[in-house]
């Protein structure tokens, strides 16, 4: 779906900006923390990891097209990679 090219930028946009995988989200608001929903330009669906090095975030991946446990898995290859 040509959607996916959108999604992959905003799954990383939101890792990067919250420093953590957007799997952490995605779990946060599968339990309950509905809050987390109201946090302006953010996705919650597994698919982003940020980039650290040194305790700074250079940078994330985002990945989106197949299901989210497979766009997850994907980013964390990548982003071990990069590491």
């Amino acid at each position: 779906q040509t959607a996916s090219t959108n999604i992959a930028i905003q799954k990383a946009r939101t890792a990067a900006m919250l420093r953590r995988p957007t799997k952490a989200l995605e779990d946060g608001v599968a339990g309950g923390r509905n809050a987390l929903m109201s946090i302006p330009d953010t996705i919650m669906i597994e698919g982003g990891e940020p980039l650290v090095l040194d305790g700074k975030v250079i940078g994330a991946i985002g990945v989106s097209g197949g299901s989210s446990a497979q766009d997850g898995q994907v980013a964390r290859a990548g982003a071990v990679v990069i590491k």
